[in-house]
């Protein structure tokens, strides 16, 4: 006689998310470079800038070495924007899977998170690596602030991605809007620049910017020594949590109507 296995709604979510998590890693590194070419092509990146900043400035940038400076500046900002892109599509790229019962549009968004996030952890400690065995200068003063300054600013990119998926099953058009808005947050974050570069009473223009205080608490939490006066660890997770909160309400409320377009 056939025994039933009967398995609870989490472990079915579970499973769910990790089946849509290895189906994001075969779609994505489907050519010959494979998931060599995720973790080499922003570490190139970032040697390139990093070198171009140093001949600027001529040495270290505020008592942090040139490279680390833009290391975190260029990984942060790529973590947000790639989070904030492959989820926001996420929902139209996996539609024909809502099909199935078990599959929900948010097991999509949270898989593909996962994915970004998981990368971006793979450039850091690969890069770190990389520093050790180069004997370059490197600090962490408080790795655990980093941990959550980076996890503060991927749920804030998470929470906004979920929103723009949910926009976009009503107005596709959304995406073109937000492929434009984001353009400007590559050069207004602090990823070539500290705040103490730029005059306090022009702190308030950059200021309302959550990236900006991720970059910069992140760096303050690496180097002690840099200074946080323009920017608010408090800011940062309150926008992480109400960004949440929005995200997940809209969801809760609009999600069988959007998939159903």
């Amino acid at each position: 006689m056939t025994t039933v296995l009967k398995r609870s709604n989490w472990a079915i979510w579970r499973d769910v998310i990790f089946a849509l998590f290895v189906r994001e890693i075969r779609t994505s590194f489907n050519d010959r470079l494979g998931l060599a070419w995720a973790v080499v092509q922003p570490l190139s990146f970032i040697f390139m800038l990093s070198y171009m900043r140093g001949r600027m400035s001529g040495g270290d940038i505020h008592t942090m070495p040139t490279f680390e400076f833009m290391m975190y500046g260029m990984l942060l900002i790529q973590l947000f924007l790639e989070t904030l892109t492959n989820c926001s599509g996420s929902i139209q790229k996996n539609k024909a899977l809502f099909a199935f019962r078990q599959v929900q549009p948010i097991s999509s968004v949270l898989a593909t998170a996962f994915f970004s996030f998981l990368i971006k952890l793979a450039v850091f400690a690969l890069i770190f690596v990389i520093m050790y065995f180069l004997k370059m200068d490197f600090k962490l003063d408080d790795p655990l602030f980093v941990i959550v300054n980076i996890l503060s600013l991927w749920i804030f990119s998470v929470s906004l991605g979920l929103v723009f998926a949910i926009a976009q099953c009503y107005v596709p058009e959304v995406n073109k809007i937000k492929s434009i808005a984001i353009r400007p947050l590559f050069f207004i974050s602090a990823v070539f620049f500290s705040m103490q570069d730029v005059p306090k009473e022009y702190w308030p223009y950059l200021d309302w910017n959550p990236i900006l205080h991720a970059i910069e608490l992140t760096r303050h939490a690496a180097y002690s020594t840099y200074s946080i006066e323009a920017v608010s660890e408090l800011y940062l997770f309150s926008c992480a949590l109400v960004s949440l909160f929005f995200a997940l309400c809209i969801y809760h409320v609009s999600w069988k109507q959007a998939i159903s377009r």
